[in-house]
C-alpha cells in the first residue's frame, strides 16, 4: 500500500476598468507600477531572445521586493473596492465553517484521526486509546500553534510500527523544504535534534530503528530558485546526528538522479528505491535487508512507471506500465526480478488501473471516463467482488494494513462534499462513517459528462456542472478548468469553494485535456513535448463547445490552471485572446525557454522538452510559451496572476515576468493585475483563512470582470 513520494520604465498607463460599459462603474482606474527593463539576452541556435525581466528572477533582492509590494498595493486596492467583493468572502467563511474529520487509524495502542472544526488554519491531530470510547479523543498535535499566522503546516507523519514514535515533517511558509521532527508519542516531547534541508520525501522506518528519507544538497544561491539536480536516499538511525546519515543511494557524478525515493516493506523485508531523471519513467531496485548483500536491479531502464506494492516472502506484487500503458499489476521473484520473468496477476483493461491493498486482499481502482470503478482481488488474482460505490463519482483510500478487517475510502463529486465510508473487507459491505454537514444542498445541483471534439478530430471528455433548471441563453458566468500534463487525471471532486461561484448562477467545468492521466500513457504522450499543442487545442476546444451550446459566451467565460494548468491558461489566452472574458493563471509555467534552470524544474522536460535539446524543440516551446508570445498593443483577457513568494517548484518568476510584459503590452481596457501570496508556496499547507481570501479575490474579480453589477 505504501507509494513513493518540480532601462525602460513602464510608466503610468491609465486604465480604465469599465468594459463597453457593462461593468459596474464603482472601481477606480489603474496605475501599474513601473517595471524596469534590462537589455538581457540569450542565444538559442543563434537566434537572440531578450529577456528584459531577468531581475525579477532574483527572490533575494531588495528591487525584487519593491516591485512586488508595488503590485500587491496596485492588486489589492483594485480588489477591495469591488462591491461585493466583502460579501463574497463572508459567504465563503459561512459555507466553509463547517467540522471536517478525517478517516482513522491505529498506531500502536491509540487510534488517530485529523479534524478541523471548521475555520482552523490547519488541521488537528487528535487520538484516543483504541479500547477506549472516541468521545475521549484528545489533541496530539495541533499544527495551528506551529507558527502565529498558520503558514507552517504539517507536511507528512510516519509512526513506528509499535507506535512508540512519530516522524513528521513540517513546510514553512509553503516551501517544498521540510524539517523532520522525533516524537514520542507518550510523553508528546521531541527526543532528537530536528532534521533540515528534506525535499520531495517521505519517512520510512525499518524495524523502529530508523528511518530513510530522500533530500538534495543545499543549493549555491537562493533555496527557493536555485538548481536542484542530485536527489540523494539517506537513512537516519535513531540516537545519532543527521550529519551521520548514510548515503543509501544517489550522489555520485556519473550517474545523476532529480528524483530518488525509498521505502519498506510492510514485512520490513525489503528496501524498495526508485530513481528516476524525469517526472515520468523510473528504474527500480530492491535490497533484502535480512541479508548484507548488495542492490538488485529490478529495471534499468526510465521507459516505464514501476513500483512494489505488496510482498509475500520473496514474492514481489508491482504495478507497472511497461508494455501496458493503462497498468497491470505483475508478479516476480524478488532472486530473479527483471521484466522477462514477470508474470501478470491483475492483467492490463482498457481502463486506468490504481492498484492498492489491505486486509489481505487487493483492490484494482480503475477509471472509467475518470470516474471511479473498484474491483476486489485475492492473493491468488481471482476477482472477488466488484465494489458498489455511492454514486457515480471518485473514491479513494482503498488501503490498510494486512491484519485489519476493514478500511475506509472517501467519496465525491462535483456536488457531493467528501464523505468517508467504512469498507467491511470480508463481508464487502460499505457503510457510511462520517458526512460534512455544510451549508449546500446537492439536490440543487447536477452535474453532467460530454465528450466534445478537439482540433484534430479526439474525442475529449469534460463534466459541466450548475444550478438545476439555469437557461442555456449564452450570458451564465462560465468557469473553465484544466490541467493537461504530467500523467495527472482530473477527476470528480466537491469543492467548498466552488460552491459560492455554483450558488450565484455560476457555471463550473472541467476538461480532461490530453497530457493528462485519464486515459493512460498514450493520452499522457499525446500531450507531451511536439505534441504539447494538443492540450491547448483541447482547451480552446472546450471553450468553443461551451459557448456553442448556450452554456455562455465569450464575454462570461473564464479560464482557470495552476502550475501546467497556469501554462495551459497562459498559452490560451496569448493565442485566443479573443475567446475568454478573464484568464487566471495560477503559479503557472510561463517561461518555457527557462523552466529548466530553477529548482527541479529540469526533471518537467519529459513533458516539455527544453530549449537546449535541439532547434526544433525550442523553436516549438518559443512558439508557445506565454512569455514569450505576449504581442504589444493586443487586447488581452482581464487577467489576474496569482503565485506564493515562497513557491519553490514553479518560481515567483515566471508569474513576475509574464505580468510585467502583460501590463507592458496590453491593450483595451482589461486590467493585468498579480495578486502575489506571502508566506505562500505552490499551494499545499495554505492556511484556511488565505485559501478564503484567495477565493474571494478570484471570484470578485472575474464576476467584476464579466460585468456583474451585483451578487
Amino acid at each position: 500500500m505504501r507509494k513513493i513520494i518540480l532601462p525602460i520604465l513602464l510608466a503610468g498607463t491609465l486604465i480604465s476598468c469599465q468594459e463597453e460599459k457593462e461593468k459596474p462603474d464603482e472601481v477606480s482606474s489603474i496605475q501599474y507600477p513601473e517595471t524596469r527593463k534590462d537589455d538581457t539576452k540569450d542565444t538559442y541556435f543563434d537566434r537572440e531572445i531578450n529577456d528584459p525581466y531577468r531581475w525579477l528572477e532574483d527572490d533575494r533582492s531588495e528591487e525584487t521586493e519593491a516591485w512586488v509590494k508595488a503590485q500587491n498595493e496596485v492588486t489589492f486596492g483594485y480588489l477591495k473596492e469591488i462591491p461585493y467583493r466583502k460579501s463574497i468572502e463572508e459567504r465563503l467563511t459561512e459555507i466553509w465553517n463547517y467540522e471536517k474529520i478525517g478517516a482513522p487509524f491505529v498506531r500502536g495502542d491509540y487510534t488517530y484521526f485529523y479534524k478541523n472544526d471548521g475555520l482552523q488554519n490547519q488541521s488537528v491531530m487528535y487520538r484516543y486509546k483504541t479500547s477506549e470510547d472516541p468521545e475521549n479523543a484528545e489533541v496530539f498535535l495541533d499544527p495551528n500553534q506551529f507558527s502565529e499566522e498558520g503558514t507552517t503546516s504539517l507536511a507528512g507523519a510516519s509512526f513506528t510500527e509499535d507506535g512508540e514514535i512519530l516522524a513528521y515533517s513540517i513546510s514553512e511558509g509553503g516551501s517544498d523544504w521540510r524539517k523532520i521532527i522525533l516524537l514520542n508519542t507518550e510523553t508528546k516531547e521531541q527526543i532528537e535534534d530536528t532534521l533540515v534541508d528534506v525535499k520531495f520525501s517521505g519517512v520510512s522506518w525499518y524495524k523502529n530503528q530508523g528511518f530513510y528519507y530522500s533530500s538534495y544538497d543545499k543549493p549555491e544561491g537562493s533555496e527557493l530558485s536555485a538548481k536542484t539536480d542530485q536527489h540523494k536516499l539517506y537513512y537516519h538511525k535513531l540516537g545519532t546526528p543527521q550529519t551521520e546519515d548514510q548515503v543509501v543511494f544517489g550522489g555520485t557524478e556519473e550517474e545523476k538522479h532529480r528524483y530518488v525515493g525509498g521505502y519498506v516493506t510492510e514485512d520490513d523485508r525489503y528496501l524498495v528505491i526508485s530513481a528516476s531523471v524525469a517526472t515520468s519513467g523510473n528504474r527500480l531496485f530492491i535490497k533484502d535487508l535480512e541479508k548484507d548483500g548488495d542492490l538488485i536491479s529490478v529495471i534499468d531502464h526510465y521507459d516505464n512507471d514501476v513500483s512494489v506494492i505488496e510482498n509475500e516472502g520473496s514474492k514481489l506484487f508491482m504495478v507497472t506500465n511497461l508494455n501496458a500503458p493503462n497498468k497491470r499489476v505483475v508478479t516476480v521473484d524478488a532472486k530473479n526480478p527483471t521484466p522477462d520473468n514477470w508474470e501478470d496477476f491483475i492483467p492490463e483493461t482498457e481502463n486506468v488501473l490504481s492498484p492498492s491493498t489491505g486486509g489481505g486482499y487487493f483492490f484494482a481502482s480503475y477509471m472509467v471516463d475518470a470516474i471511479t470503478q473498484v474491483k476486489q482481488y485475492d492473493y491468488q488474482g481471482e476477482l472477488v467482488r466488484a465494489i458498489e460505490l455511492p454514486g457515480v463519482g471518485t473514491a479513494s483510500g482503498f488501503g490498510a494494513k494486512k491484519e485489519e478487517d476493514h478500511l475506509y475510502y472517501s467519496f465525491t463529486n462535483y456536488t457531493t462534499p467528501g464523505s468517508i465510508y467504512k469498507y467491511a473487507i470480508e463481508e464487502g459491505k460499505s457503510e457510511l462513517y462520517v458526512s460534512p454537514e455544510i451549508d449546500f444542498n446537492p439536490e440543487d445541483f447536477e452535474s453532467k459528462q460530454v465528450f466534445y471534439t478537439s482540433k484534430d478530430g479526439t474525442k475529449v471528455p469534460m463534466i459541466i456542472t450548475h444550478k438545476k433548471g439555469i437557461e442555456l441563453n449564452g450570458n451564465n458566468p462560465t468557469m473553465l478548468y484544466g490541467y493537461g500534463g504530467f500523467n495527472i487525471p482530473l477527476t470528480p471532486s466537491f469543492s467548498t469553494a466552488n460552491t459560492v461561484w455554483l450558488e450565484n448562477g455560476g457555471v463550473y467545468a472541467v476538461a480532461n485535456l490530453r497530457g493528462g492521466g485519464e486515459y493512460g500513457k498514450e493520452w499522457h504522450k499525446a500531450g507531451t513535448k511536439l505534441q504539447k499543442q494538443n492540450v491547448f487545442d483541447d482547451f480552446i476546444a472546450a471553450a468553443e463547445f461551451l459557448i456553442e451550446e448556450n452554456y455562455t459566451s465569450s464575454k462570461k467565460l473564464a479560464i482557470r490552471g495552476g502550475s501546467n494548468g497556469g501554462l495551459l491558461v497562459g498559452a490560451c489566452m496569448t493565442q485566443r485572446p479573443d475567446l475568454f472574458q478573464v484568464a487566471l493563471p495560477a503559479v503557472g509555467v510561463l517561461d518555457m525557454l527557462r523552466y529548466h534552470t530553477f529548482t527541479s524544474g529540469a526533471g518537467w522536460a519529459y513533458d516539455y522538452g527544453t530549449s537546449e535539446d535541439n532547434q526544433e524543440m525550442f523553436e516549438y516551446l518559443l512558439g508557445y510559451s506565454p512569455l514569450h508570445n505576449v504581442e504589444e498593443g493586443e487586447k488581452y483577457p482581464a487577467t489576474l496572476v496569482t503565485t506564493g513568494d515562497h513557491d519553490d517548484r514553479v518560481v515567483p518568476a515566471h508569474s513576475f515576468k509574464f505580468a510585467a510584459e502583460l501590463q507592458s503590452k496590453q491593450s483595451g481596457n482589461n486590467p493585468t493585475l498579480i495578486r502575489i501570496e506571502t508566506d505562500a508556496g505552490h499551494g499545499a499547507g495554505k492556511p484556511t483563512s488565505k485559501i478564503i481570501e484567495e477565493y474571494a479575490d478570484i471570484f470578485a474579480f472575474t464576476f467584476y470582470n464579466m460585468g456583474v453589477k451585483e451578487l
